[in-house]
């Protein structure tokens, strides 16, 4: 695997190289595939504890799931990810494991490939002791309790998050997403596909809010993973605006993340911190931190994996509002999307019922779902009520594929009807059958 920003050493010589590197990510229909992300949480089954990286632990993990044919990737000779085929495994920085599915065709697919991973995850984690559960937020660990993965970046940004938000070193220790990687057809359709889904974000975080506690106890939200990325930094996170003003495409958006601060670049093997200077700070040579060095492509593409909008645009769509949870919840997170923007007749319907929608009110939607799920309201309206609506819109973008993929929306049907998110479910279930003892998530979480 290449390094990071060395993967492409093509000098920066005019801004519209930035808008053509995303808009070379546009695909014809038959190409359009999903690739679905998930992490999770290890822990020891002897005492809970987040396992360190070794010994032991996390590269024990990564050293035994290469009997399966994956091969390593290197960070200053420590293994810190896998590899295979177009699908690989990374480290979160609190030793959090991500599966980064490859690109498939179907639901079924990727339903299959997640399965395979947990059954490779499984065998590999039995005879080292530890298990591992997808939950939105760490249920038990303080932040000083999480172990650091050593992956060079993350130095960087453990030194720079703090001064840009209060929850930044939560983010990266003590979450865990589920998203999912779509494609766009041309310029016209990314746009109204970000549109339509920076407007459905809050809604996500409702269905899939899976994560009520902390530190042993209930915190007062279904999504405290969601209200993290409330407070982590301003600058990267959030609904951009831009997206939804007139003449918005891809040049509007490189401009938008020009002015994105940087964390890092990289050359010959070696991280250079560039935290706080914008890259368009480095391209016009201003960066004090980067004196001597050229911009290149390879720079552009480690920068634009640093925004962390709800929704991010690479060379394909991100939707990043999800908590991690049970796997059928793994697998209705790209049915919902899938559902909504693969379709022609679906993206037009979500659109027209999101069309409205100020980024003012979208933003308040935003940040009252980490607390009120599908309790939350917008324009006078229920988002469990809006909900119903959004899930029918997908189930017909899913029939008109014709694949049978319908099903897996199943799980997010029932928290509508039932009105519990998985949250809910467990603080019922501390409430009762655990006697108030939160630890005892971990045996039923667990994949």
């Amino acid at each position: 695997m290449s390094n990071p920003g060395e993967s492409d050493p093509t000098p920066i010589t005019s801004a519209r190289q930035l808008a053509e590197w995303f808009a070379a990510g546009s695909k014809p229909r038959e190409r359009w595939r999903i690739g679905t992300e998930h992490e999770k949480f290890g822990f020891r089954r002897a005492d809970l504890a987040p396992p360190p990286y070794e010994p032991g632990g996390i590269r024990a993990m990564l050293e035994g799931l290469m009997r399966f044919g994956w091969e390593p990737i290197l960070d200053r000779g420590n293994p810190i990810g896998l590899k295979r085929g177009e699908a690989s495994v990374s480290l979160e920085p609190g030793g959090q494991f991500e599966l980064s599915g490859a690109p498939l065709a179907s639901l079924q697919e990727t339903r299959d490939e997640i399965a395979d991973h947990l059954r490779e995850v499984r065998e590999v984690a039995g005879p080292l002791g530890l298990g591992f559960a997808p939950l939105g937020f760490h249920p038990l660990a303080r932040r000083e309790d999480m172990p650091w993965m050593p992956k060079g970046r993350y130095a960087i940004m453990r030194q720079y998050m703090p001064r840009v938000g209060s929850m930044g070193l939560d983010m990266m220790l003590r979450t865990c997403t589920v998203q999912v990687n779509l494609d766009f057809g041309d310029e016209a359709d990314m746009v109204e596909k970000l549109r339509v889904s920076l407007a459905l974000q809050p809604l996500a975080t409702a269905l899939f809010a899976n994560s009520p506690f902390s530190e042993g106890r209930p915190n007062g939200y279904r999504s405290l993973r969601a209200k993290v990325w409330t407070d982590t930094d301003p600058d990267r996170t959030g609904i951009p605006a831009v997206v939804f003003e007139d003449g918005f495409g891809f040049e509007r958006f490189a401009d938008w993340v020009l002015d994105v601060p940087m964390y890092f670049i990289m050359r010959e093997g070696q991280w250079i911190d560039a935290a706080g200077m914008s890259f368009r700070a480095f391209l016009e040579g201003r960066a004090e931190k980067l004196k001597g060095h050229a911009a290149t492509m390879g720079d552009w593409a480690d920068h634009v994996t640093t925004v962390f909008t709800d929704v991010r645009l690479k060379r394909f769509l991100e939707m990043r509002g999800a908590d991690a949870g049970a796997p059928a919840f793994l697998t209705a997170l790209p049915a919902f999307w899938v559902g909504l923007i693969y379709d022609d007749a679906a993206q037009k319907a979500a659109r027209a019922l999101t069309r409205e929608w100020s980024v003012a009110e979208i933003v308040a939607l935003r940040n009252a779902v980490p607390e009120q799920a599908l309790e939350a309201s917008i324009r006078g309206r229920r988002l469990r009520d809006v909900a119903r609506d959004v899930l029918a819109i997908a189930r017909d973008g899913l029939k008109a594929r014709g694949l049978g993929e319908e099903m897996f929306l199943d799980p997010l049907d029932a928290v509508v009807a039932t009105g519990q998110t998985q949250a809910d479910r467990w603080l019922e279930r501390c409430a009762t059958a655990w006697g108030g003892d939160v630890a005892r998530i971990f045996s039923e979480a667990a994949i």
